[in-house]
């Protein structure tokens, strides 16, 4: 038996399949975010940028793509993604290629952080919504993390190609090539995009609608329509805003200190500590994943209550006791895939919480939770180390974080709809 959409009547073929791989494949090229470490590695001494400066591309970049998701969000549901998507990927093309005739770091900052970082939100705030309208909500969390999952493993592929690309023909037509390909990419694939009537319902197979109705899948009550307006005024949107900014924060301020945690409390080699970042960006695609799907079998709050205690375990456990690389390895890893975990499951829980008519917008401002974990959580993580003396004091702060967590978990509770 096949799953069909349903109104009026009608049957039309259900796309979801096409729409989640096109989706997947947006994202897949927009990780180009996660590729700036290399990028920046890359520059050459002559462009004469301090240490500093190789930060505040990628940091713009993380500010930006957080602010566009709400604006992003909210065209996607009023003009649908394949038009937002589609300026997406225009943006962030003519921001690589513009970044490709300039060596400032203030170019920089235009071409990839604030092109390129509007151009990330508006292909990533279209490219979820779409793919799980197609598929009923017992589904929602595995359609959810398959999508994320592409923005996650992107740095499998990226990261290595634009080394390469940088060993063979330097930085600035490294930007043009990634820049023209990535445009070509993102606009095709934007293309494939389509969300499904707003009327149409899910049914078991394709027969009319008066054989098919005793297969009807019933939306929840948790499924009717919240405007961003009403999400906004619910206390139960900031109470899961702090658990997206505990969850999101406590995995980037780790993933970001990864190696120079592996140097302090590892005794480990530079060079061998970064070999392992491959393995811990594969587990963090793997976990959006992995989380997503466990989400449809064992319920939203229960999976990120379990990525809170893995955060834990490698918080606790594994990392402040790693006195060898395997260990440092294991607990990174852990940390990466917990991390991507949130990624898959909020949108999933937006979408539980306040439907999917408005997901776009609704999720965009429950996202700007991320932006402040990622803009915030670096100085964080610098301060207790830099006071206390030591990341594993900072480990021991984070799960303090992790705990808060859990209990604003067991005190989240779906709203009840009001209106008509």
């Amino acid at each position: 038996m096949t799953e069909g959409m349903v109104a009026e009547g009608v049957v039309e073929k259900n796309h979801g399949l096409r729409v989640t791989l096109a989706a997947v494949g947006i994202n897949l090229a927009l990780g180009i975010l996660y590729t700036w470490s290399v990028i920046s590695k890359g520059i050459p001494d002559s462009w004469n940028w301090g240490e500093a400066d190789r930060s505040w591309p990628y940091a713009a970049a993380c500010l930006v793509f957080c602010l566009v998701m709400v604006p992003a969000g909210r065209m996607q549901d009023k003009l649908g993604p394949r038009l937002v998507a589609s300026i997406g990927g225009l943006v962030v093309g003519a921001g690589l290629i513009y970044c490709s005739f300039t060596t400032s770091m203030i170019g920089y900052i235009i071409g990839f952080g604030l092109l390129g970082g509007a151009g990330i939100g508006f292909g990533y705030a279209s490219a979820t919504p779409p793919a799980v309208k197609w598929f009923p909500p017992k589904k929602t969390g595995m359609i959810a993390g398959i999508v994320v999952s592409g923005f996650g493993l992107a740095s499998v592929y990226a990261a290595p190609l634009s080394k390469w690309l940088i060993a063979t023909y330097g930085v600035p037509r490294t930007m043009l090539v990634l820049g023209m390909a990535f445009l070509c990419v993102v606009v095709g694939l934007a293309q494939l995009l389509k969300p499904p009537h707003k009327m149409y319902q899910f049914v078991k197979g394709t027969g009319p609608i008066g054989e098919a109705k005793k297969d009807l899948v019933t939306p929840p009550v948790s499924r009717k329509d919240f405007t961003p307006r009403e999400v906004l005024a619910s206390p139960v949107f900031y109470v899961l805003w702090l658990i997206y900014l505990f969850g999101a924060g406590a995995g980037l301020m780790i993933i970001g200190q990864a190696v120079p945690i592996g140097l302090e409390v590892a005794k480990l080699d530079r060079a061998v500590a970064a070999a392992g970042l491959g393995t811990m960006a594969l587990l963090n695609g793997l976990g959006r994943l992995v989380h997503g799907s466990i989400s449809d079998k064992i319920g939203r709050k229960n999976t990120v209550i379990l990525c809170f205690a893995e955060y834990l375990v490698a918080f606790l456990l594994l990392l402040p006791n790693a006195d060898s690389f395997t260990k440092w390895l294991v607990g990174i890893c852990i940390v990466g895939f917990s991390y991507g975990g949130y990624l898959a499951v909020m949108p999933s829980i937006t979408a539980d919480y306040f439907g999917t008519k408005s997901l776009g917008a609704n999720y965009g401002y429950l996202f700007t939770a991320w932006g402040i974990a990622g803009v915030c959580g670096p100085f964080m993580i610098d301060a207790v180390k830099t006071s206390t003396g030591s990341f594993t004091n900072a480990m021991y702060y984070i799960s303090v974080a992790c705990v808060a967590g859990i209990v604003l978990v067991f005190v989240s509770k779906k709203p009840e709809f009001k209106g008509a």
